[in-house]
């Protein structure tokens, strides 16, 4: 309870009723004026005196009208985005299929096996028919090899493949080699295989499929080409010249470095047993006793030389990274001009003598050539024409 007192005049007014009866009441009289936008809080006198001495009085900021109007910086709108295209569709018209076709052998049948980045495909080579195809794993192929047997090997960049060509069948696959990524292979005269990859050289068993030796540490690390010579010793093309290999113990036995171009990627052993290194920007003819270079062949300096082939006449045939030519092996002089007609001027592979056709593998396609003929002819099975 609490009582007050309120005189005005000469009428006094006792008020005995609670403290909020009181405000209201004092408030209805008008004694006491609230601010008009503003909250007041009631508290004992106590406790007013109290906080009136532990804080101190703070007065509120002038605020300016244009002070409460929120301003932004002038600037252009964001440009429109589009919205997302169909993923689908953008792979479609981005991803275009890779025609390239690295890697041609001629078996012991008379066929052609035709090793391309879509596939492994056997083509009867009179006619150009497609006899099979092979479903492989992997089909970015690196090497092609056959053994005495006739089974096929494939080497690609996941590893080795050994194909039955009766069945058209995998039967083996060995995938524990130097490196998965295999890029030459080769048969020697006691039925071994070699496999090079480009972390060092592998020999396989070809009726177990199991590796027999490795060859870590081969000086220039990648064995990019392969080839035997008249002894049935190994040669092998590296990142760093030549280098022999004993292909009985897998001893080295000699290294030809210091070469033009230091690479070798491409190789062949004329009748006279002379070697022909294709290399970045030069294509050489060496004595392997020596290891000296006997000629650089003029037409070829400057040119990328990518395959090396001799033919059954004499002549030898060179793809390079820019056209196709027929040389004169003693001489190194141009038989005939550039082929024409390729589905491309970037060669990745030869074969002569097949079907009585030269079969060329480019960067996009393949195609052939028969003697006297003015150019090339596409295969269209593998080019661009059919999809």
């Amino acid at each position: 309870m609490a009582m007050g007192i309120v005189s005005q005049g000469n009428v006094t007014v006792v008020l005995i009723r609670k403290r909020t009866n009181l405000l209201i009441t004092s408030i209805l009289l008008g004694l006491i004026g609230l601010p008009s936008m503003s909250i007041v809080a009631m508290v004992t006198p106590a406790k007013a005196q109290k906080i009136s001495n532990s804080v101190p009085s703070q007065k509120t900021p002038d605020m300016e009208p244009s002070n409460l109007t929120p301003a932004y910086p002038a600037s252009p709108p964001p440009p429109q985005v589009d919205s997302l295209p169909n993923q689908r569709g953008v792979q479609e018209h981005t991803q275009e299929t890779d025609y390239r076709v690295s890697n041609l052998l001629a078996d012991f049948t008379g066929n052609l096996w035709v090793g391309s980045w879509r596939g492994l495909s056997r083509i009867d080579p009179n006619t150009g028919k497609i006899i099979a195809r092979v479903n492989l794993p992997n089909v970015a192929i690196g090497a092609l090899a056959q053994d005495k047997v006739g089974r096929l090997w494939v080497g690609s960049y996941e590893g080795l493949i050994r194909v039955e060509p009766r069945t058209n069948e995998i039967t083996a696959q060995n995938l524990f080699l130097p490196s998965k990524r295999v890029l030459s292979l080769l048969l020697d005269k006691r039925g071994y295989l070699w496999a090079g990859t480009d972390n060092g050289l592998a020999l396989i068993s070809p009726d177990q499929g199991l590796m027999m030796t490795t060859l870590k540490n081969l000086p220039g690390v990648s064995a990019n080409t392969l080839t035997l010579d008249a002894e049935g010793q190994l040669w092998v093309g590296t990142l760093d010249g030549l280098v022999r290999v004993n292909t009985a113990n897998a001893l080295i036995m000699k290294r030809i470095g210091d070469l033009p171009g230091t690479t070798v990627q491409a190789l062949a052993i004329s009748p006279e047993g002379l070697i022909w290194a294709g290399m970045p920007n030069n294509l050489l003819v060496i004595n392997p006793t020596t290891g000296v270079v006997l000629r650089s062949v003029t037409r070829l300096r400057g040119r990328e030389v990518t395959s090396v082939r001799f033919a059954k006449d004499g002549s030898i045939w060179v793809g390079t990274n820019n056209g196709l030519l027929r040389l004169n092996p003693n001489t190194g002089a141009v038989l005939d001009e550039e082929v024409t007609g390729l589905p491309s001027s970037r060669v990745l592979a030869l074969v002569s003598d097949v079907g009585n056709k030269l079969w060329i593998g480019t960067s996009e396609g393949l195609a052939w050539l028969m003697p006297k003929m003015g150019s090339a002819k596409p295969h269209i099975a593998f080019s661009r024409a059919v999809k």
